[in-house]
Order: C-alpha cells, then sequence, then structure tokens
C-alpha cells in the first residue's frame, strides 16, 4: 500500500481545490465531493463534535470514493492526533501550533519509529487491513501521513518560518479568524496587522517550498489568495453552501412568483 495521493499534492505548487465538512456524515459525501471535482476535503472534529467512529466511516466513506481527506483533531495530544491517523485519514490538521517544539511534538504522536513514537496498530483502517512486514508497514505510514499545521495565532506567525523548515511539516494553513483574534483585531482581516502577518507566513512557506493553505468563503477570495501563494484552498464548508444556494433558490422562488 504505496498510493499517497495527499502527500503528492502536498509536494507541489499546483492549485489544490476543497471543502470543509463540518455537517454531513452520509455515506454519500465522498462521492458527491467526488464529483464535484474536490481535489480534497478537510473533515472537522475541533468545532463540530464528532468522535473518532464518525471520523472512522467517515473516512471509510471518503477512502471509497477516491477523496484525499484531512482530519482536524481538536487538540494537540497524542491521543487526538494518533487516533486520527489509525481510522484511517490521510493527514491531520492540527490547531494553535505556535512554536517549533509544539511542532515536534505532533510528528512525535503521529509517526512511527524511527521518525517518532507513534503506537503500532497494523492491518487495520489506517493501511487498509493489508498485511506485510513490520518495518515496511511502519516507513510507508510514515511516508504518507501528512500534517497540516495551523497558523492562528500570533506565536504561530512569528515561528512560522522554523516551522514550516520542519521536514515533516507538509502545509502551513492558516486559522484567519482566531489569528485576527490572536492579533487583538477580530475579523478584520484588511487591518495591517493582519495583513502583515498573513505576508508573513506567505514568505515562510515561499522560504521552505511547504504547502500553504486557507478556508475562503468566496470564489473571488479564492483566487486572490491563490494568486499570494495559498495552494490549499477550501472552498466554504458543507453546512454553509447548502444554507446559501437554499436561500438563493428560495429567494428567487418567491422573487417570480411576486411579479
Amino acid at each position: 500500500m504505496t498510493d499517497a495521493p495527499l502527500k503528492a499534492m502536498a509536494k507541489t505548487r499546483d492549485l489544490k481545490a476543497g471543502h470543509f465538512l463540518f455537517e454531513f456524515t452520509s455515506p454519500g459525501i465522498g462521492h458527491i465531493l467526488k464529483q464535484a471535482d474536490c481535489d480534497f476535503a478537510i473533515f472537522d472534529t475541533e468545532h463540530s463534535g464528532f468522535g473518532f467512529e464518525t471520523v472512522k466511516q467517515v473516512m471509510t466513506y471518503m477512502h471509497g470514493a477516491g477523496v484525499p481527506t484531512v482530519v482536524r483533531v481538536p487538540s494537540k495530544d497524542y491521543k487526538d492526533v494518533a487516533r486520527a491517523l489509525d481510522v484511517g485519514a490521510d493527514g491531520v490538521m492540527l490547531p494553535m501550533v505556535g512554536n517549533v517544539a509544539e511542532a515536534k511534538s505532533i510528528i512525535h504522536s503521529m509517526k512511527y519509529v524511527p521518525t517518532g513514537g507513534r503506537g503500532v496498530i497494523l492491518r487495520c483502517a489506517h493501511d487498509q487491513y493489508t498485511a506485510g512486514p513490520t518495518m515496511e508497514k511502519l516507513a510507508e505510514a510514515n511516508a504518507r501521513s501528512v500534517l497540516f499545521a495551523q497558523i492562528e495565532t500570533a506565536e504561530g506567525v512569528e515561528n512560522a518560518d522554523a516551522i514550516a523548515a520542519l521536514p515533516e511539516v507538509d502545509c502551513l494553513w492558516v486559522g484567519h479568524f482566531d489569528l485576527s483574534c490572536s492579533l487583538g483585531i477580530p475579523g478584520e482581516f484588511d487591518h495591517p496587522k493582519f495583513t502583515q502577518a498573513i505576508d508573513a507566513v506567505v514568505a515562510a512557506a515561499r522560504a521552505n517550498d511547504t504547502a500553504l493553505g486557507r478556508l475562503v468563503p468566496d470564489v473571488t477570495g479564492a483566487v486572490e489568495l491563490y494568486k499570494q501563494g495559498f495552494d490549499f484552498i477550501a472552498y466554504s464548508a458543507d453546512a454553509w453552501i447548502l444554507g446559501d444556494a437554499l436561500r438563493t433558490g428560495l429567494n428567487d422562488i418567491r422573487a417570480g412568483c411576486s411579479k
């Protein structure tokens, strides 16, 4: 088992367009995203309340549809990082990574020996229940697993270059709302403090040839961010897409019927 599409994506600066899942866990969700031409998905457990049984089910759906999926875990604790990978995540996204020591701790939790100290379980969801020599299996798992480090604090911005320099860090992901709060300017994304912080993270990613990602609510913003240097673009989230499309359709019906 050597196929690692998410790792391959992270090694290029080509556009990767995907979607966030906060709400929906239908067995068809993977195929829905695949038919929409999603390059990747991010399954959120930090804010959604989903547990690991749900994560395992959804990873099965995503693998069946061929959609590489990152699980955003709720903490930097070993139990969250390792377990997300054990149940089939292609990669993990960690909140509020502030410095190199935290990043190295995460790497230790997610990688098997000799790179890290993740507890070993083989022939389970993460290796699709396949058999093989132990050290080969561990090396393959280490090579496949992807780390998205969220830069969403002032400390993270300050240390972004050093974090991106770690070879096991595949992507810097800007958490824009939390970053604006950390900078003391909640939601002020045009504020000079925020734009300067973004410029610093972009520069860190470029200097280390590390992928750079962000969630965006609209197409115009996505295009602008890609031009700025972001290559992993998550376009909106499941509940927001449904709500916006439904509101637009219903309003159009009402408008048409009132003529």
